[in-house]
């Protein structure tokens, strides 16, 4: 991994220099609105901030540094991987989303804090019936692998506080607290050692619902860190440094002897963390500083020790349940689950199908990404049925074209309308989501030539390839595609691969232009997560931002201009402007007539030459918060 903080030392420095050389209540800060804070909070505010800076720069120049030196060497199983399971089970499992008779809205595994159901009552309720008889390791690690993940990680404590492993630093656990008194890690570390499955563990180290000391519970113990935003809401370990000393004998007492027990008992080989903001960032880093005094080879996550965008772990761990993916650099991983809770759900019925899942997976990896796939398991200890459905449709597209996946480095060739691509050893793999119906594959920006061409389902006839001009060309293709999910072609080109960045919009398909997909220009425009409401660029409030796509036709086209964004009332009046081709049509943001508020709105109709292009959207009038929150421009042609 490169110094992923590279943007942000400078920063870092300044504050520590700041609270050096001026003391902590001048490095002043800004409240709401851009008004001062008042001159105690300020000082509070910038103290915490001298705090997690020191302990930044501390660890870039001594043990943070020290144990990026074999980054490479541990995560190389992760990277060639590209495919893991990540599992959500534990005494929540029981209930499955429903409390009392009445589902549960959110996720299942939240039930206790969803609820506010009392430590006492959580107990008798659910930790005390919780007795998974169906529980089979072998059999877990067995359907996970025949679904073709290669690691597999679940949770060994949530933030309900409930170990799901024996554990000597407290009792809560479910050897000793529930008529189970089993403990399935051990089962499943040495089923998964069995069939070469790389394992480990999420641990909450931030949230613990049940510790007297630890944020979250404020229901039981009026702690910080939860819905009623207690001692200064997402600021308490700064406003309130005498309850950070609180939280500490939870971090020191129960967090940290946990995760080294994990460690020393299991010999994970990666441990996956979340919610860093329930803890000041030093805490978090303080975490991390612990487990690398024992443990230099196990890979960890970037959700634990965050720095203004920037992680100290092994790579980026990026947004939940993704539709689409927004620009990474680097090592990173996204963890979409089979419905749209984590825990088992009785009541979610939103499971999507193998093939979204086969295609997230297809598209990670043409990124250069993983996919960490979540399932819940049922409280009796089995898969829910519905996943099983999904993991075996995956394992059948796997069995066959895996080898487009394992192993896999982002693409060099430019965006397809068709699908997308993988890299390996020299091989271009084509994952072609939309079969072109006249039997005729464009590949754009390949300037390579191809020495062979052929589907991916050890059949030994060759795919004739044609060479349009110096950047495309053209494989003659089946009438009828052999998956119709995604159908893999091999490309072995000769020499160096040679690529064109311009994509080559289709002339017979619709082109998705997607927000995530634009360059961006002007400061302040943000990335939403990625999931499907939220795969848009926003922050959109000046005049200076605006976005832009280069594209290339080979012969001039007609097509129809569509938008799809969403809006409230707030942004009442915006205007902006799309420019293609010497073309300009202005437009006024369109406002909530529905229950939902994202709209698909038919623009235009333009003439587009042969050529190189650019597509330009840019804001003319931003009277509220900002113009609009921009998901993808479609330009559909016509003939």
């Amino acid at each position: 991994m490169a110094l992923l903080l590279s943007k942000n030392n400078r920063a870092i420095f300044l504050l520590f220099l700041c609270a050096v050389f001026t003391g902590a209540s001048s490095c002043h800060t800004q409240g709401n609105g851009g008004n001062d804070t008042p001159l105690d909070t300020a000082a509070l505010l910038s103290a915490g901030r001298v705090r997690d800076s020191t302990a930044a720069a501390e660890a870039l120049s001594t043990w943070w540094r020290t144990s990026m030196q074999n980054h490479d060497k541990r995560i190389a199983w992760w990277r060639n991987a590209r495919f893991g399971c990540f599992m959500h089970w534990g005494v929540y499992s029981g209930p499955g989303g429903v409390w009392k008779g009445k589902p549960v809205h959110g996720y299942a595994e939240h039930l206790m804090r969803i609820e506010k159901i009392p430590l006492a009552e959580y107990k008798t309720e659910v930790a005390d019936k919780f007795d998974p008889v169906y529980f089979n390791a072998d059999r877990w690690v067995r359907r996970i692998k025949a679904a073709g993940m290669r690691y597999l990680i679940i949770t060994a404590k949530h933030h309900d506080g409930f170990a799901m492993y024996n554990s000597d630093v407290s009792g809560y656990n479910v050897v000793k607290a529930t008529p189970w008194h089993h403990d399935p890690m051990k089962d499943l570390a040495a089923a998964c050692k069995k069939y070469g499955i790389h394992f480990g563990f999420y641990y909450s180290q931030a949230f613990d619902w049940q510790d007297p000391n630890a944020p979250g519970n404020d229901w039981d113990y009026n702690n910080p860190g939860g819905d009623k935003h207690l001692f200064g809401g997402v600021h308490w370990y700064d406003l309130h440094p005498d309850m950070l000393k609180r939280i500490k004998k939870y971090v020191n007492g129960k967090a940290i002897p946990q995760i080294k027990e994990l460690i020393r008992k299991y010999h994970p080989d990666i441990l996956w963390f979340d919610t860093p903001s329930k803890l000041p960032f030093s805490e978090n880093l303080r975490i991390l500083q612990e487990i690398r005094k024992i443990d230099t080879t196990v890979v960890i996550d970037g959700r634990l020790a965050n720095w203004h965008g920037d992680h100290f772990g092994d790579y980026l761990s990026t947004s939940d349940r993704p539709k689409e993916f927004f620009p990474v650099k680097g090592d990173w991983e996204a963890i979409p689950t089979t419905n749209e809770s984590y825990g088992y759900s009785r009541m979610d019925t939103l499971h999507k199908p193998a093939s979204f899942f086969i295609r997230l997976l297809a598209k990670a990896a043409s990124r250069g990404g993983n996919t960490l796939m979540n399932i819940g398991p049922m409280g009796n200890g089995r898969i829910d049925p519905r996943d099983t459905v999904i993991l075996y449709g995956i394992g059948k597209w796997m069995k066959v074209n895996s080898t487009s996946i394992y192993g896999t480095l982002a693409t060099p060739l430019p965006l397809q309308p068709w699908g997308v691509s993988t890299f390996k050893d020299g091989n271009l793999y084509l994952q072609v989501f939309h079969w072109p119906p006249d039997g005729k594959l464009i590949v754009g920006g390949l300037k390579s030539d191809v020495s062979k061409a052929f589907l991916l389902d050890h059949s030994t006839q060759d795919l004739p390839v044609k060479r349009l001009n110096d950047n495309d060309i053209v494989i003659s293709v089946p009438k009828t595609a052999p998956d119709t999910t995604s159908t893999v072609i091999v490309l072995k080109t000769r020499g160096a691969l040679q690529t064109d960045s311009v994509r080559l919009l289709s002339t017979e398909n619709i082109n998705r232009l997607l927000a995530f997909d634009s360059r961006l220009h002007g400061s302040g425009l943000r990335y939403g997560d990625g999931k499907a409401k939220k795969y848009y660029v926003y922050h959109w409030n000046k005049p200076g931002q605006w976005m832009s796509w280069n594209f290339r036709l080979n012969k001039p086209a007609t097509f129809k201009v569509l938008i799809k964004y969403t809006t409230d009332n707030h942004n009442k009046g915006s205007k902006y402007s799309i420019s293609v081709a010497g073309q300009t049509l202005e437009k006024t943001v369109q406002f909530p007539k529905r229950k939902s508020n994202i709209y698909t709105e038919d623009l235009t109709t333009i003439k587009v030459p042969a050529g190189q292009q650019q597509l330009v959207i840019k804001p003319i009038n931003i009277p509220g918060d900002e113009v609009m929150k921009l998901f993808e421009i479609n330009l559909v042609p016509l003939h």
